[in-house]
């Protein structure tokens, strides 16, 4: 066989055109609205608000000294070995 029949070939270039077309629908212009990001729960807004890098707590709260007996916690090694 020395090629498509004009049928298949007709049928890869519209398959090729479909894909073609299908690949551009997926890509988002500028001024197509993205879907907002659904409000957090109340225990979901806690928790982001807690973990933030500068919140409050961590303003006060040292973590690598023991306010009890004053101790410091030494960091640990970072092995880059090992899992």
């Amino acid at each position: 066989m020395s090629g498509y029949t004009p049928d298949e070939k007709l049928r890869v270039e519209q398959l090729t055109k479909l894909r073609r077309q299908w690949l551009k629908d997926q890509e988002l212009s500028p001024r197509e609205p993205v879907l907002p990001a659904k409000p957090l729960g109340p225990i979901a807004k806690f928790w982001a608000g807690f973990l933030e890098p500068k919140s409050l707590w961590r303003l006060y709260v040292s973590g690598d000294t023991i306010l009890e007996t004053g101790e410091v916690v030494p960091e640990l090694p970072e092995s880059h070995g090992h899992h």
